[in-house]
């Protein structure tokens, strides 16, 4: 299966990084949405260094457009799901994904197009009121506050059962699907007690749950838990009729999967 990672340097001589992937149905690719991130979710090698800047639309654009270039391929689907937190950049990100079907450009529609999002409660109710077909993807990770806090800064702004509210809401008002991202690190989130907590929690919300194998950043001290234990949460959840996967680990021999990806220049 072929997995291409691609180096940008911008006009500033910053960099982003995005991810060409081919499945079954067509290419699919990652696409960069700031330079760095100032999230800081505990698992993430992107925050490290902290964010730069937002990308403009074109720049975005310009990913998409260098890929089908380089390698002779049209891409048909894509995920915002590399560098940055797509929200924290709304304004051009909305400008991105109207240009993504205007004429002459590269014709993807919303129903191909997944956006994800640490839980930025304020900007999903402002995405919800657009309506767009796309996938709203939700890095939720935790099925508590306690734990969710140790993971991701940004739930001590937008807490669990606030970020829940809000997506319920989202998927009510569009009509699409929720997909909730949970990675699974060993001995953080991986228990049976926290599957059951997370079927709790998600009762009554239109979704489906991908459990992502913690893709290592060496920094970070923290190991992607084991396959058993990843076979055990999901029939916890699988059992009480919640819609779950498991992610593929495409990428990770490049250090081009999930969590991966980071400044180059951070890297001496």
């Amino acid at each position: 299966r072929f997995v291409h990672w691609t180096l940008y340097t911008l006009f500033d001589r910053e960099n982003v990084e995005s991810v060409l992937m081919q499945y079954h149905h067509g290419w699919s690719q990652c696409l960069s949405t700031q330079v760095g991130c100032k999230m800081g979710c505990s698992f993430c090698a992107t925050g490290m260094g902290g964010i730069v800047r937002n990308l403009l639309a074109s720049e975005m654009m310009a990913q998409i457009e260098t890929a089908q270039a380089d390698h002779h391929v049209r891409v048909s689907s894509i995920v915002l799901m590399g560098m940055g937190e797509p929200l924290d950049n709304f304004d051009n990100v909305i400008r991105f994904l109207q240009m993504l079907g205007e004429p002459g450009g590269v014709q993807i529609g919303m129903r191909h197009v997944s956006l994800s999002t640490c839980g930025l409660v304020d900007k999903i109710y402002k995405l919800m009121e657009y309506k767009l077909q796309l996938t709203l993807s939700v890095s939720l990770h935790a099925p508590n506050d306690e734990i969710r806090s140790r993971m991701m800064p940004v739930n001590k702004k937008w807490p669990v059962d606030t970020l829940l509210m809000a997506c319920r809401d989202y998927a009510r008002h569009t009509g699409r699907r929720i997909s909730f991202e949970y990675a699974m690190v060993s001995g953080v989130n991986d228990t049976e007690a926290c599957a059951k907590e997370l079927v709790h929690k998600l009762k009554g919300i239109l979704c489906h749950v991908n459990l992502i194998p913690l893709n290592s950043v060496p920094e970070k001290n923290q190991y992607r838990s084991s396959q058993e234990t990843i076979h055990k949460f999901k029939a916890v959840m699988e059992k009480s009729g919640v819609n779950v996967t498991v992610r593929r680990t495409l990428g990770a021999d490049i250090n081009a999967s999930c969590g991966q990806l980071r400044r180059q220049n951070q890297i001496s």
